[in-house]
């Protein structure tokens, strides 16, 4: 516990930075949009099917951005990103409130989806894998708990506060604070950690010693077998919470009755992203890529079948923990493996597959709903799609674990 505290002592502006910029990153993040969603359909006059596949397409075209936008993390600092990045989220949420076409929301829901969960996300985890190397495990759990918080404290509060405000005066609100942040984060990193001259003199390197770049990382095969554990996560919880409204109908639960699961889910995310990092610290990445997906399985069978609220609890605990382990290990995997020379190039590119994924799981999943096909039914396949990928990705870092420069020392 001390060498905890002093650990968050010594680097504190960069860690609050990190923490900032993840929580900044909920307000264009799906568990947050998705609560506007029974608004959103309404005011637009959009089916489920609809609404999922204008996020779909928005998404998708945030992804392709993301792959050329991300290198911006190679070569600019994370200063200088985050408060660009925080001043055209909260544009986009000004937009928000102000839109009324159906092209127009398309517009917002892009600058939404590439400047919360794709550039925010990004900046603040290329920093942390950057800054920290022999704590980077830690340094990156520490920062994930900011998005964990958004998880825990937006969507109940602002589906609170819809009994107060218009749901678009809301996003003037949110846009509020993200003007706020910008000061903050300023002061926060007036004096970065290790200068981007500085990582690029003294990278750490990956397999075989060396730093891999983004062709490499492209033409290997460990990517391509981990990049299913990677993408499943997002994908489909993405879905989960994009369809919260349709899920509490089927059910029969009131939706305020399961945004009210939210808090618990996100104090097992939290605890599973610190555990995570002291993990990844102390045996490195590969063991937990083996594993983690196995809650998130079980949780999703038994939500399938759930008909209480207290099973539905049970549920999003098994989620979250491996939710919290992903969003930790997704933050330090590429970094071991493939080194940080070239990291904001190759996270980029998993950035945007992941965002990518989050714009497949509620267009796909909408189109099955309106064809009848409930969420909930759609959860066991889910499932076998988590064991498909867990196998995946045990077998690659199995392959690479003597190919890492601590194996060869």
């Amino acid at each position: 516990m001390g060498a905890l505290i002093d650990f968050l002592r010594l680097n504190a502006p960069w860690l609050a930075a990190g923490v900032l910029l993840m929580f900044a990153s909920s307000f264009g993040q799906t568990f947050f949009i998705a609560i506007f969603a029974g608004e959103i359909r309404a005011a637009f006059d959009l089916s489920h099917g609809g609404w999922g596949l204008i996020y779909t397409v928005a998404t998708m075209g945030s992804a392709a951005v993301m792959i050329w936008a991300g290198v911006l993390t190679d070569r600019f600092r994370a200063r200088s990103l985050g408060i660009v990045a925080l001043v055209l989220l909260a544009a986009a949420g000004v937009a928000m409130w102000a839109t009324t076409a159906l092209w127009a929301l398309i517009a917002v829901i892009f600058a939404l989806r590439l400047m919360g969960q794709g550039m925010m996300g990004h900046i603040a985890l290329v920093a942390m894998a950057r800054w920290f190397s022999a704590t980077r495990g830690r340094a990156v759990s520490i920062a994930t708990l900011g998005v964990a918080s958004g998880e825990a404290i937006l969507p109940l509060s602002f589906v609170a506060l819809m009994g107060v405000f218009a749901w678009r005066e809301l996003w003037l609100i949110a846009a509020t604070f993200l003007v706020a942040a910008v000061p903050v984060l300023y002061i926060l990193l007036q004096r970065e950690r290790t200068p981007q001259s500085m990582a690029r003199e003294a990278p750490s390197p990956g397999m075989y010693g060396r730093d891999w770049n983004r062709g490499e990382v492209l033409r290997h095969w460990l990517f391509w077998m981990a990049l299913p554990a990677v993408l499943a996560p997002p994908t489909f919880n993405t879905a989960f919470f994009f369809h919260q409204v349709h899920i509490a109908e089927v059910k029969g639960w009131e939706h305020v009755a399961l945004v009210a699961l939210f808090p618990a889910y996100t104090a097992v995310n939290m605890t599973a992203m610190l555990g995570s990092g002291w993990l990844i610290d102390r045996f490195g990445s590969g063991p937990l890529a083996s594993v983690f997906l196995l809650p998130i399985t079980l949780g999703y069978v038994l939500m399938a079948g759930a008909d209480t609220i207290a099973a539905g609890l049970v549920a999003m605990l098994l989620m979250g923990l491996s939710v919290g382990a992903g969003a930790t290990l997704g933050g330090a995997f590429w970094a071991e493996y493939y080194g940080t020379r070239h990291l904001g190039a190759i996270r980029a590119m998993t950035a945007a597959c992941m965002v990518f994924g989050t714009a497949v799981g509620p267009g796909v999943t909408g189109v099955l709903i309106d064809a009848g096909i409930t969420f909930d039914q759609q959860m066991i396949a889910i499932a076998g799609l988590y064991v498909i990928a867990t196998a995946c990705a045990a077998l690659a870092v199995r392959r690479a674990r003597g190919l890492l420069p601590s194996a060869a020392a």
